[in-house]
């Protein structure tokens, strides 16, 4: 992307990731010194301030890049949403999920590169109950596991998540959900609800393998009643998105949806709790500026 001379503000988040964004920020400092791009450190201490000087920079014509995980690419980004000024990324965090499905390398010099050499891109932005997301919401099984995901602090990395999920197993019995959509109202039994903008979460589950970031559409995986030994066995196809073949798993394509179920559920996206059932969820078509990798064609 051709900056023309616009600085570029870090917003760091130096617990992302265990303390990853904080490591590896000297190295994306020296980088952009030796490049000779100007930039200034924001070192965030909560997400209000990191969406304060987004906003701010985006005002005094600065590139705001986002150097975490997904949680705060997501709060940022939904700041920024419906804005003319685009979002950087160079992926901080544990999952980077959105970072992976964008092409944008987790090697920080790799990701500059593409920060500074790239191409703008809309994405589509999502909405439950009034609070932003860009990847997926999901309740059900997924409140229990990502819960014990941000509850864990002694594994880095993906592998967090495949804890979580299994933890999450032992005590989990299948819940009722309830769905309207396009017209049409269903219920449904099972584990899980996601509500898809994006591929993937927790750290590469391609959980809605079809799902594109600008068509204006959720894809609405519906992962129903399943043996917890069957739902084991199954559970590695999610890596690969192949689990959608599986006849207790559901999907179909909506703007908009409205959701509950039959005992209360914290939903989350982009790995953080944003809000709580009944929720209403939409689709915000290409309202966000993302700075992605060229495309080489």
């Amino acid at each position: 992307m051709d900056l023309e001379g616009r600085p570029l503000t870090l917003l760091v988040n130096p617990s992302a990731g265990l303390g990853r964004a904080r490591e590896i920020l000297p190295t994306i400092e020296a980088e952009l010194d030796k490049r000779r791009i100007p930039f200034r450190v924001e070192k965030t201490k909560n997400e209000q301030h990191a969406i304060d000087e987004a906003v701010r920079a985006a005002e005094a014509g600065e590139i705001p890049v986002v150097v975490s995980g997904d949680g705060l690419i997501g709060a940022i980004g939904g700041a920024l949403s419906e804005g003319p000024v685009p979002m950087g990324i160079i992926p901080g965090g544990r999952g980077n999920d959105l970072a992976r499905v964008l092409g944008i390398s987790p090697d920080p010099i790799e990701a500059i590169a593409s920060l500074l050499d790239g191409q703008v891109r809309s994405i589509d932005v999502g909405d439950a109950n009034g609070q932003r997301f860009l990847c997926i919401a999901s309740f059900g099984f997924d409140s229990d596991a990502n819960r014990i995901a941000n509850q864990t602090r002694f594994i880095r990395g993906r592998l967090v998540y495949a804890y979580a999920a299994l933890r999450a197993l032992a005590f989990w019995h299948p819940a009722r959900f309830r769905l309207a959509a396009g017209g049409k109202q269903s219920m449904i039994t099972g584990y899980t609800v996601a509500v898809a903008n994006s591929k993937a979460y927790g750290g590469g589950m391609f959980v809605a393998p079809d799902a594109e970031l600008d068509d204006g559409l959720f894809d609405v995986i519906v992962i129903g009643v399943v043996g917890k030994f069957q739902f084991l066995r199954n559970f590695p196809k999610v890596f690969k998105g192949t689990h959608v073949d599986d006849e207790e798993v559901r999907t179909f394509r909506t703007p908009s949806i409205q959701v509950d179920a039959d005992r209360p559920f914290a939903v989350y996206a982009d790995g953080e709790h944003i809000t709580d059932l009944p929720a209403t969820i939409r689709i915000i078509p290409r309202a966000l500026r993302v700075i992605v990798p060229r495309d080489p064609s």
